[in-house]
């Protein structure tokens, strides 16, 4: 019979072999990072018999986990090499967060909500991630103080692509955001060149949360 953490591990590695590489998701380093961190840990406890399922999970104060698949894709669609230091807009439960620390050098993540910063500051400790910093602040605005960022990642819907996150974008780096109303989006990659000129690439529908801030949506819109 199989202990609890052997049947977390069979269900990342289920997750991957069913839901993940079949949709084409191939960096093997975005998926041993699916196989390594314990999504199960970033759910509430009643959820955890769901955790590995593909699809969004809520996470209290109106806020999803995503699903693993957009998790891979979002990852993938970063080009991580290892070096980066990288800009998350949303941490949520912490778990996208604990992939990109799995991923690059440095992660710094901003949450506007208190309690989803409390905990997965609590969760991201206690599995011994170093390299992460997560602040509490409107994500729209970015974080200058660290700026330029290799890369960034937006975890939630944007109306269009914030100004700030262009700014602080290294040359040469990599910015990946859903665009789109309120009910449906389109995954964007944005690359700037070392000249600073912008090229965007759409990369298909997806549907998030709402980013809420200055250069985002309204909270009550």
């Amino acid at each position: 019979m199989r202990n609890n953490s052997d049947r977390q591990a069979w269900a990342r590695e289920r997750m991957l072999e069913k839901d993940i590489k079949p949709r084409g998701i191939k960096d093997e380093k975005v998926l041993e990072a699916m196989l390594k961190v314990p999504r199960h840990l970033f759910v509430a406890e009643t959820q955890r018999m769901s955790a590995y399922e593909d699809h969004p999970l809520p996470i209290g104060e109106g806020q999803t986990i995503s699903q693993p698949f957009i998790v891979a894709l979002m990852t993938e669609a970063l080009k991580l090499t290892g070096r980066e230091t990288v800009l998350e807009i949303g941490t949520g439960s912490g778990y996208q967060t604990a992939i990109l620390a799995e991923l690059s050098a440095r992660v710094y993540s901003i949450e506007r909500i208190p309690s989803l910063t409390g905990r997965a500051r609590k969760v991201l400790d206690s599995l011994g991630y170093k390299n992460v910093l997560v602040k509490l602040s409107d994500g729209t605005l970015g974080w200058e103080e660290y700026a330029p960022y290799d890369r960034i990642l937006v975890t939630a819907g944007a109306p269009s692509v914030p100004e700030p996150l262009v700014d602080q974008l290294a040359p040469g780096g990599i910015l990946v955001i859903p665009v789109g109303s309120n009910s449906l989006q389109e995954l964007v990659r944005v690359t700037k060149s070392e000249d600073g000129s912008i090229r965007e690439e759409r990369m298909g529908s997806c549907v998030f949360v709402k980013l809420v801030g200055k250069h985002g949506w309204e909270v009550n819109c």
